[in-house]
């Protein structure tokens, strides 16, 4: 059976909504969409790392309550595990404030089996960081050894911009060259490249490294990029009570997608804009969920009535 394996941070999201905490949530980019795909019955291994402390235990129990191993996620000491503040604004997106505490020696895990045609899953930040970057695409390059799909997702934040921008560009163009599908929002490309327009972000940086290019609109729908033709598929129409994992979400839909139709990563230039309505409309289902609680993955409810559709 295919399996997904994804590697990521993994951080206590405490959320905030006018001036006071709500709730606290496991989270992490990578991780939501685990999470839901866990829950939809896919394998799924996680790679991450966190400190070995009560924050730490929480995390390993939900995770191990949902079904995921914690077997490739490192426990390190005497540094605590990451904690974010998360404040939901009025058009219920989120601003946060990271807390960190995280060792000099990082990513200190085992390599989990890897087979062709399992779908491996990076991003965020966490696939930028230069204190770990050489260990991190040890990773990466051994997904792409054994001929797994790789899905790549930068979801870059404008607080990222503090860094050296050339290198994080650099950096993000080295992770669409070891990949299959790249997917991120219109404001991830913007904040990097400075382009609104998405089919210019394809045709001048992104069709360089990888052939097949989404980009996520919000309430405005998806753009389809691949070197033989773009399109476009609409959202639904809901009323979020926070976007907080949408992306997330909508990532582990389409790789739901890819698995349910078994796309395989040989696959995926030649599938057609009806191969694509399918796999896309589950990208949109569950981000499409996941807005309307302020859960960062779908609930157990939801995940048993998908499997049956």
């Amino acid at each position: 059976m295919r399996k997904v394996i994804g590697i990521g941070e993994t951080i206590l999201d405490i959320l905030f909504e006018n001036g006071q905490p709500q709730r606290a949530v496991v989270g992490g980019s990578v991780l939501n969409g685990l999470v839901s795909l866990a829950r939809l019955g896919v394998s799924v291994t996680f790679i991450s790392e966190l400190g070995d402390d009560r924050v730490g235990d929480m995390v390993c129990d939900f995770l191990a309550g949902n079904g995921m191993t914690t077997d490739f996620i490192y426990r390190f000491e005497e540094h605590k595990s990451p904690v974010s503040l998360a404040f939901l604004g009025a058009d219920r997106s989120a601003d946060y404030v990271f807390h960190t505490d995280y060792p000099s020696e990082r990513l200190q895990m085992p390599f989990p089996k890897i087979n062709e045609d399992d779908i491996f899953v990076f991003g965020s930040f966490y696939a930028l960081d230069p204190a770990y970057r050489e260990r991190f695409l040890e990773f990466v390059k051994e997904a792409e050894r054994c001929k797994a799909l790789i899905y790549y997702d930068p979801n870059f934040r404008p607080s990222h911009k503090r860094s050296d921008m050339r290198l994080l560009r650099d950096t993000v163009t080295e992770n669409l060259s070891y990949s299959s599908i790249v997917r991120g929002s219109d404001e991830d490309f913007f904040h990097l490249f400075g382009r609104s327009d998405m089919q210019m972000v394809y045709d001048e940086v992104v069709s360089r490294y990888c052939r097949c290019f989404l980009t996520t609109h919000g309430a405005d729908g998806v753009n389809l990029f691949t070197d033989r033709f773009a399109t476009h598929f609409d959202a639904t129409s809901i009323q979020p009570l926070s976007t907080i994992g949408a992306g997330d979400n909508f990532n582990a839909g389409l790789v739901y997608g890819l698995l349910k139709y078994d796309v395989r990563r040989c696959d995926v230039h030649d599938l057609n804009r009806d191969d694509w309505e399918r796999i896309v409309r589950c990208g949109i289902d569950l981000s499409s969920e996941v807005c309307l609680s302020y859960d960062n993955y779908i609930s157990p409810e939801f995940a048993s009535k998908y499997k049956t559709i």
